[in-house]
């Protein structure tokens, strides 16, 4: 049985937002009214936030899509979780990777570029476009950023609501 892209990317938001209910803080989905993020997340206490950008994959597969909007800066207390959502009665275990905002700006933009100066197929140039792709582990070239340090770095989240 599959399940829409749309579900999948919903779905996504609010496992990552229990994930962190699960873990002591609040966590709201925004439902697309807030630009840029798809989860808030404080402290108990109210007085410290970080915003979330999810981003959804399933797992197994080699890539996961983003946006021009991953090489944008927006601060220290801005992360990207990609998520990897399994498909149901996969058996498939869920996976989560989370990114701070400058990690991502600075290697999303670095690795768009040099995907540009790379001859395609049959030697053309790569032609610009919206679409910025990451490699997710175990994969590795040269050509794309090795994001397997933050598989799972909820502590990267933590530190900013302590």
């Amino acid at each position: 049985m599959g399940v829409d892209k749309s579900s999948r990317g919903n779905a996504s938001q609010f496992f990552v937002a229990g994930e962190l209910c699960r873990r002591g803080y609040s966590a709201v989905v925004t439902l697309g009214n807030t630009p840029n993020t798809d989860i808030l997340c404080s402290n108990n206490d109210g007085t410290k936030f970080v915003h979330i950008q999810v981003k959804t994959y399933v797992p197994g597969i080699r890539t996961c899509s983003v946006g021009k909007k991953a090489e944008k800066y927006f601060g220290e207390n801005f992360f990207w979780v990609l998520g990897g959502i399994p498909l149901p009665y996969t058996g498939k275990s869920f996976e989560y990777y989370i990114i701070p905002n400058r990690a991502m700006a600075e290697n999303v933009t670095q690795k768009h570029r040099d995907w540009l100066k790379r001859p395609g197929r049959n030697g053309k140039p790569h032609n610009d476009n919206s679409v910025r792709g990451l490699l997710l582990p175990p994969r590795k070239s040269p050509y794309y950023w090795d994001i397997s340090a933050y598989f799972n770095r909820w502590d990267l989240i933590e530190e900013k609501l302590k």
